[in-house]
């Protein structure tokens, strides 16, 4: 993993709500979770859908398109029809800034 990378500030991803962000043009969805924020690939391996539209309960993200489920902490497969997990990174939070390690 490289150097953390400033994706986004503190306040701007409400808790309970993702945001898109890209680093090195990787999609990566970034999730506020109960003021922890978590990151993890965007792009669903059942078909792609985006997760960063997904909703969110705790700490699992459901997939808008199909209904899969993926952990926001560690990029697991919780619910079919995917059978892949997504990848996972490190979050930073720095002051008011908020780094993903890539």
């Amino acid at each position: 993993m490289g150097e953390p990378r400033e994706v986004a500030k503190f306040g701007e991803i409400a808790d309970g709500e993702a945001k898109l962000v890209e680093v090195d043009d990787k999609e990566i969805a970034l999730f506020n979770s109960g003021g922890k924020f978590f990151a993890i690939d965007n792009e669903c391996t059942h078909v792609g859908g985006p997760l960063c539209e997904g909703e969110l309960d705790g700490r699992t993200v459901t997939c808008p398109w199909h209904g899969a489920e993926f952990d926001i902490t560690t990029g697991e497969v919780l619910a079919p029809p995917a059978e892949e997990n997504v990848g996972c990174y490190k979050v930073v939070v720095d002051g008011d800034s908020i780094k993903i390690e890539v």
